[in-house]
């Protein structure tokens, strides 16, 4: 009987290093094919940032200091007090209003205790005014801002993009579901899909503006007037609660095709056999949405959604044709900054947090909805 030294250890055959070495030889060839696609990236890459670098730079320096557009005006560097007054915010309750022995303000006509005004609670040095107020768990809290306009605009903005964005995918994937089927026609249909997108912003924001018309010229108040019972007079411009889904009605119309052509595209990639064998398993129409259609549409969902959500938080054009300086984006407050009030140092420091706004939006955007990974 051998014992354990005794026993024999296995020589290793050649033919077993011959895989390590195949396995090697396709690493260095990966290696080389990465190393090429770097090569030949690299010069966009070098173009795209040389020219990207030199007017951020210019902004970020220019948001240090109280520069005037258009101005022989001598320039002070300011470091980051644009940024204080751009961002600034503070958060203050709404109590009773008191007389001088300190009791609570009556009200003659109602009898109740008079609250607090904003104004009354806020600071005054640096001055901050009234941006939003609520009611929280039965007390009322106001936020204030030494810049309200742009803290309302930051908020409006994010309200425009949630909503517009969701009623675009979810029209735009009904539309292009409609519109993947054989049907007579199908072809004239998917051109005429696209009219509302082909037209200019400009143009599309103008015909809204006169369709929303406060008077009984207006397509909307002839229509409420005639078939829902209203005065026709409803001013769907001016009325701050009506303002917001107006714009958001406008967006919806125009940018709703770009999304349905996105999604018709992907629609195509998907292979019939899959529907077929999902029939043969006794799958129903919506089986076969939910198990095999979105799915396999999810990259092109994730995607559409990155570009329309980044576009939708950049919009000017619409909101400054259609409200002008009654209502702001981020964008179009920046834009009066500048044009109207000649701030070039003030609206590049709003630029630069739009940017960074923008920047980390689309970083966590696209991790979360996984763009970048292969399905």
């Amino acid at each position: 009987m051998q014992t354990v030294e005794e026993e024999s250890v296995p020589e290793i055959e050649v033919a077993d290093a011959k895989p390590v070495k195949r396995l090697r030889k396709d690493d260095d060839l990966l290696g080389a094919e990465r190393r090429l696609a770097y090569m030949l990236v690299a010069p966009t890459f070098i173009l795209m940032l040389a020219i990207m670098i030199y007017p951020f730079g210019q902004v970020f320096y220019a948001s240090m200091t109280d520069r005037v557009f258009a101005s022989a005006q001598e320039t002070s560097f300011v470091g980051l007090d644009n940024y204080r007054e751009l961002l600034s915010l503070t958060v203050k309750t709404l109590g009773d209003e008191v007389d001088e022995n300190g009791n609570p303000v009556i009200d003659e006509e109602t009898g109740e205790v008079v609250k607090e005004r904003p104004i009354d609670v806020l600071p005054r040095e640096p001055r901050y005014r009234e941006a939003f107020t609520f009611g929280f768990f039965g007390t009322d809290v106001v936020i204030g801002a030494t810049d309200r306009d742009f803290i309302r605009s930051v908020w409006d903005t994010s309200l425009f993009t949630v909503a517009a964005v969701i009623l675009e995918t979810l029209l735009g994937l009904g539309i292009a579901l409609l519109l993947n089927g054989a049907f007579v026609g199908r072809g004239a249909m998917r051109a005429l899909m696209l009219v509302p997108w082909a037209v200019p912003t400009a143009v599309s924001s103008r015909m809204w503006e006169y369709m929303f018309s406060s008077t009984r010229s207006g397509l909307f108040n002839v229509l409420g007037q005639n078939f829902f019972g209203t005065d026709g007079q409803t001013a769907w411009l001016a009325n701050p609660s009506l303002q917001l889904p107006a714009a958001i009605a406008i967006d919806v119309w125009k940018t709703t095709p770009f999304m349905a052509l996105l999604m018709l595209a992907g629609l195509q990639l998907i292979p019939d056999e899959l529907y077929e064998a999902a029939r043969v398993d006794g799958a129903n129409r919506w089986r076969q949405l939910t198990s095999v259609t979105l799915p396999l549409l999810k990259p092109t969902i994730a995607v559409a959604l990155v570009f329309r959500t980044l576009d939708s938080l950049r919009v000017f054009d619409l909101f400054q044709i259609v409200f002008g300086q009654n209502r702001f984006t981020m964008a179009s407050k920046t834009y009066y900054d500048l044009i109207d009030n000649q701030l070039m140092g003030y609206s590049s420091a709003s630029s630069v947090v739009i940017f960074l706004l923008l920047t980390v939006f689309a970083i966590i955007y696209i991790r979360t909805l996984g763009v970048s990974t292969d399905e």
